[in-house]
């Protein structure tokens, strides 16, 4: 019987291998999706999934994925995780982030998603905090 870290794993290889309906297997059925930065960017079911990565898989090639950190409390895998890859435009694709797994019955049951990708954006702290409170740039 294969343990929620090693439900993860497989995701991961799988990924990595481009392997789509071993990666598909990895999530339930009736699978959901939440983005809580993003919620409209939030689903439900395995054939989403499919969707998701037939396009990830279809329009970078290179695409790879590792996981940098974990922490597994009982079905729960707190993971965090990075992909890289060439889009189509042949600007480099990088996203960072955590995604809090729960793992039943061999099959990732849900999951918390926060994988962004990283903001080639220039602008400092300073700047950054400005925005956030809807001030001007600040100095």
């Amino acid at each position: 019987m294969s343990t929620p870290e090693h439900v993860v794993d497989r995701l991961c290889d799988a990924t990595n291998r481009h392997d789509l309906d071993a990666l598909t297997r990895c999530f339930a059925v009736e699978y959901r999706n939440q983005t809580p930065a993003h919620p409209t960017r939030s689903f439900v079911g395995r054939s989403q999934v499919r969707r998701n990565w037939e396009q990830m898989f279809g329009a970078m090639p290179d695409l790879s994925a590792s996981i940098t950190a974990r922490a597994v409390a009982g079905d729960s895998v707190w993971s965090e995780w990075e992909m890289r890859g060439t889009r189509p435009d042949g600007q480099p694709h990088l996203m960072r982030g955590v995604i809090v797994f729960g793992v039943r019955d061999q099959e990732i049951a849900d999951a918390r998603f926060y994988l962004e990708t990283v903001d080639a954006d220039p602008c400092g702290i300073d700047t950054e905090v400005a925005r956030l409170v809807g001030g001007d740039d600040a100095s």
